[in-house]
């Protein structure tokens, strides 16, 4: 069954650039932290219309420091392309070193964090707690600008507290160094996922810089999507949470704003097919054995809802699996 999506001509999904980088479909993939790994970049792309996506986010520091853990997340192919890699830390040098070597790894554009709000990174300075020093994030942008000759884009936050919304003075001073797009999440880092995202604060952004602005915050379907397309006139739209378990949703977006229809639901068959692609393609690119992949991808194999009798026994079992031949004798039987 199909119906019409009431939306304004504006909401179409324009193809834009990001500085030379051309995004056919302005929905991107949100970088998350221990959820968007090769494997799941790899099914948002394989699904369709997902035009960017983005690694999870990865400290300069740890680069500088040579930290296997981070080299272990350079883990991205040409078949992701074009692919965004997230960066965090505080320190200009570092991250334009960073940005140097992630770059020669085949990077097509540097992303800096200045949204993540959790207390491991905020007290040292970076992530969302760099909106509240504008001064040294100019310096980390400005940096990293100089350092590569690839577009580099900004995620922010909408401040870092409902008395601090700084994200629309940054993205002007940002776009006057040389960034060629920024990501704006309605939230403040004190709400964390909380609350709701206030997107006239996309509004404003777009309003204030020339460059593209993909608003980010509370987009869980096409309705969503359009919605803040015509509310903010943003370029673009950036999904996170609402894509774990579901990479099909940037396709289901994209058909429906186009052309008013909306897609079936995914079977549990191509459900269960879905979540046996992803824990193979994790398997095949770990570089950290087999039983701590799975270990750490059970959390993602879960939002795979079967929607069918017996699904939460089926959660229950995939929380317990240890080797890549425990998920596939769980899914199997839903083929």
């Amino acid at each position: 069954m199909t119906h019409l999506l009431e939306a304004p001509p504006q909401t179409a999904l324009c193809p834009i650039y990001i500085g030379n980088v051309y995004i056919e479909t302005p929905l991107t993939l949100a970088p998350m932290a221990g959820q968007t790994n090769h494997a799941f970049r790899t099914m948002c792309r394989e699904m369709g219309d997902c035009g960017l996506v983005c690694t999870e986010l990865i400290s300069s520091q740890a680069i500088h420091y040579k930290s296997r853990k981070s080299r272990n997340m350079f883990d991205w192919t040409e078949a992701e392309r074009p692919f965004a890699v997230q960066l965090f830390g505080s320190d200009p040098t570092m991250m334009a070193e960073a940005a140097r070597m992630v770059v020669d790894e085949g990077a097509d554009i540097v992303d800096i964090n200045m949204g993540c709000w959790v207390p491991k990174v905020v007290k040292k300075g970076a992530g969302a707690a760099m909106l509240n020093d504008i001064c040294n994030a100019t310096w980390v942008v400005e940096a990293i600008v100089k350092a590569v000759n690839v577009p580099v884009t900004v995620k922010v936050r909408a401040g870092i507290d409902p008395e601090h919304i700084t994200a629309i003075e940054f993205a002007k001073v940002a776009e006057n160094v040389g960034v060629k797009a920024i990501a704006v999440h309605g939230r403040t880092a004190s709400q964390g996922f909380t609350g709701t995202a206030d997107w006239d604060v996309i509004r404003r952004v777009k309003e204030a810089v020339s460059i593209p602005v993909f608003g980010n915050g509370d987009v869980k379907n096409a309705a969503d999507a359009a919605r803040m397309l015509a509310e903010t006139g943003c370029d673009g739209v950036m999904i996170g949470r609402a894509a774990l378990g579901n990479p099909w949703l940037f396709h289901e977006i994209a058909h429906e704003i186009r052309t008013g229809e909306t897609l079936p639901s995914p079977t549990p068959s191509e459900r269960a097919a879905a979540a046996i692609r992803h824990a193979q393609l994790s398997v095949e690119s770990s570089v950290i054995g087999e039983k701590q992949t799975i270990f750490e991808l059970r959390g993602q194999l879960t939002k795979y809802h079967l929607a069918v009798p017996g699904a939460a026994s089926v959660r229950q079992q995939l929380v317990f699996a240890e080797t890549l031949a425990d998920v596939e004798a769980i899914l199997e039987p839903y083929l």
